[in-house]
């Protein structure tokens, strides 16, 4: 999903620069409800380690150019639901900019562009949850069918904010759309392989849950109970 240089140039960059404003100052008021409700250090030890997946899926997980943008297997859902949205969003924000600074200098102007898609989708992800999910089901026990709704809401909001940027960047030119096309063909293939690692997860979760929260972990991961 880092969508490719020059896709979006000049003044219409700003655009960028606001909504990423938008979804950290989100980030920021999610970190601060988390940080009332399970700690500091909770937090702290979620989004690092929330940071490091991310950055791994974005460097060590193999990735491809597609169109006007690269497929990554992000696992945002994973994330999402081992640490919570607050860790998850401050994960996707931290681990695309260490990638950048320290790694892919190159796609650093479009930071803004890239967290936005990525925030927002899962910001996305975590309202739509509210009726994949009913309410008091720990996440432990979600069904494949649900995983697999989450999978398409997640990488399907990842695919039209690229859509947008492409679309807003380089206009309705055919070139442009089969790009995107192509793109939104290759991203959706995720959907098919995300649930499962979803599963494996979470299977694993079963077999070591207990009623006892662990600060590294989201409470709703298995409904737990304050020490």
């Amino acid at each position: 999903m880092h969508i490719e240089a020059g896709v979006v140039q000049g003044a219409k960059m700003l655009l960028s620069y606001g909504t990423a404003i938008a979804v950290i100052g989100t980030t920021v008021k999610l970190a601060i409800d988390n940080l009332k409700e399970d700690g500091i250090l909770s937090l702290v030890l979620k989004s690092i380690l929330a940071t490091i997946l991310v950055f791994a899926c974005f460097e060590i997980l193999p990735h491809y150019a597609v169109g006007i943008s690269e497929v990554h297997l992000i696992l945002g859902t994973t994330i999402f639901l081992v640490f919570g949205i607050a860790p998850a969003a401050i994960g996707l924000a931290l681990g695309l900019l260490i990638q950048g600074l320290f790694f892919a200098q190159f796609d650093l102007p479009q930071y803004g562009i890239n967290v936005t898609t990525l925030i927002a989708s899962m910001l996305i992800l975590n309202y739509a949850m509210k009726s994949i999910v009913p309410v008091g089901t720990a996440y432990k026990d979600i069904s494949y069918s649900k995983m697999l709704k989450m999978s398409i809401v997640w990488e399907g909001a990842i695919v039209s904010w690229v859509a947008f940027w492409a679309l807003y960047g380089q206009g309705f030119e055919v070139a442009n759309l089969a790009n995107i096309f192509s793109f939104g063909s290759a991203y959706m293939l995720v959907v098919l392989i995300e649930p499962f690692v979803d599963l494996a997860v979470l299977s694993v979760v079963k077999l070591f849950a207990n009623n006892k929260c662990n600060i590294l972990f989201d409470k709703q991961l298995t409904n737990c109970k304050a020490i």
